[in-house]
């Protein structure tokens, strides 16, 4: 059950909103049990297997977290909380790598070696890599001791809450459970007015712009897989409405989340801080699925860089920053620790090559971005001259790298991401709609030597298609998104309302009043009529 369809949201959605209120006007255990057993229910609907699949991986982790916090304090059986905490960890890789990625290995070894072994498809569970980080970290938390006590209703309900069930955010627990302990579990009319809101600005990102931007990336995608080819404007429209069909769909899912979340009081961390805006890769990764971005950092680069930062120091080698430090020093604890981390990163979002190279080639755009900041920051001592001069070029060059990326990430296959790609740059010619063509004249020999110009193809598709990503862009880069929108009431965990606010930010700010209920209702309707149409959730399997 997605959040974009009629039986959530005629169905599920109220029913499950209003026996928690009516449960929580007698008892706040009831309801909070109510929303386990709702989860449950949510996580059953498109496959009943899946609660079978994920429940025991539930109780072990439960089990093996109980025997940490015994474990963890007592000083002297440290290494049996570290043994305890390996094997957990192992657990849910190896728990996780089965599921997403045994037929990834099969094909990889059948390549290499040139053998058919043949295995039968493995379903994938939902949401399986949300959940898994999310047991690696509380695991992580506990053997660290910021999680002291906990019961198996609250762990259950951390981590089948369903609003964050499928896609995210990765929370811990330390951030949700004493808003789970705080709560009424009674109807609280700012609560619902601003997750219903949340919910439906996310709802429009996701059935009307993403979906609606959809119809023109996946006609060249498939083209591609089949082998065709991709010209230049075709490339082009793929890459810059993937890129826009992929922030809409997932931020809006995200928002929409949120939105749940508030409706019952309970405040879910941010996600998306318009990452379309970043002026630099790494203030990219700072703004775009933040919640991931933070457990890559706290779970693997972070304990990866101090470890090898103290054995540099052991050897009386120099760390990264200052007069003394080197290449080498660049290269052990920013380059290697990045890559690595981006690699980890590209193999979670899928189980192919395309993802991994996705992946990689994010580690050496941030490699690179580091590098330059290194560099910048000697080369420029006025930071607000810089600021003036590399702000700009930083977003046009953030913002390219990211679609040129983005291409990896949605072609099924290397082969038919290269034909995209070349297509991007030229080089499988330019096509032109026969009207557009006749106009050239000589332009068209004057561009002739630099790249082949034929006729062919729908004027109205593309300019419905540029249409769609001129409006997307648009939006993205001049409009507050809907957490600036929603900031006065902290629609996400610690999001403020600040003061250096453009006009039309505090022109849509929202408030509870008619002409924001007017807005928010015809939103709701367009959303809803566009929920009836083709579409699809591209985090639906991760």
């Amino acid at each position: 059950m997605l959040f974009n369809s009629y039986e959530f949201i005629f169905g599920f959605l109220p029913i499950t909103l209003a026996l928690f209120f009516l449960l929580g006007r007698v008892s706040r255990n009831l309801a909070l049990g109510w929303v386990v057993l709702a989860s449950l229910f949510f996580y059953a609907w498109w496959r009943p297997l899946n609660v079978l699949i994920i429940a025991p991986s539930i109780f072990v982790n439960f089990v093996l977290a109980r025997y940490l916090v015994r474990l963890a304090a007592d000083h002297d059986r440290a290494k049996a909380a570290n043994a305890v905490l390996i094997l957990g960890i192992v657990f849910n890789v190896c728990f996780l790598g089965y599921f997403k990625y045994v037929n990834f290995l099969t094909t990889t070894v059948n390549d290499l070696t040139g053998s058919n072994f043949v295995l039968t498809q493995v379903v994938l569970p939902l949401g399986i890599s949300f959940i898994t980080f999310q047991k690696i970290a509380f695991l992580i938390d506990v053997h660290s001791r910021r999680v002291a006590s906990f019961t198996f209703r609250d762990y259950c309900l951390f981590v089948l809450f369903f609003p964050q069930l499928i896609a995210g955010p990765i929370v811990h627990y330390r951030e949700m459970m004493p808003q789970f302990h705080r709560i009424s579990c009674r109807f609280d009319k700012e609560n619902v007015s601003v997750g219903l809101t949340l919910f439906v600005i996310g709802l429009f990102k996701k059935s009307v712009l993403a979906d609606g931007v959809a119809a023109h990336v996946s006609p060249v995608y498939e083209a591609a897989a089949a082998g065709g080819n991709v010209p230049l404007l075709s490339a082009w429209i793929a890459a810059l409405g993937f890129a826009l069909q992929l922030y809409f769909d997932f931020s809006g899912y995200s928002d929409m989340a949120l939105g749940l979340g508030r409706c019952v009081g309970v405040k879910l961390p941010p996600n998306f801080d318009s990452p379309l805006k970043a002026k630099s890769i790494i203030d990219f990764w700072l703004r775009w699925h933040m919640t991931l971005t933070r457990f890559l950092t706290a779970y693997i680069y972070n304990p990866l860089v101090l470890s090898l930062t103290r054995r540099r120091f052991a050897k009386g080698l120099p760390g990264v920053g200052g007069r003394s430090s080197s290449a080498g020093a660049f290269l052990q604890l920013i380059a290697g620790p990045t890559l690595l981390t981006m690699f980890v990163s590209g193999l979670w979002h899928g189980a192919g090559y395309t993802f991994v190279l996705w992946g990689l080639l994010h580690g050496v755009y941030l490699t690179i971005n580091h590098a330059w900041r290194i560099v910048a920051s000697r080369l420029w001592t006025n930071k607000e001259r810089y600021a003036r001069v590399m702000n700009p070029i930083g977003f046009v060059l953030t913002f390219l790298c990211v679609v040129f990326a983005i291409v990896l990430f949605r072609a099924t296959t290397m082969t038919s991401a290269v034909i995209v790609l070349k297509g991007m740059v030229g080089l499988n010619g330019m096509t032109l709609p026969q009207q557009i063509f006749e106009r050239l004249g000589s332009l068209a020999d004057l561009v002739h030597p630099m790249i082949s110009i034929t006729a062919g193809g729908d004027l109205r598709g593309l300019v419905s298609a540029l249409a769609w990503i001129a409006a997307l862009l648009s939006i993205a880069w001049t409009l507050p998104n809907s957490l600036q929108i929603l900031a006065r009431f902290e629609p996400a965990l610690g999001v403020k309302e600040r003061s250096d606010l453009g006009w039309v930010q505090r022109a849509l700010e929202w408030s509870p009043t008619i002409a924001w209920t007017v807005a928010a209702s015809v939103l709701a309707a367009v959303a809803i009529i566009g929920t009836g149409g083709k579409a699809e959730f591209l985090y639906w399997q991760f």
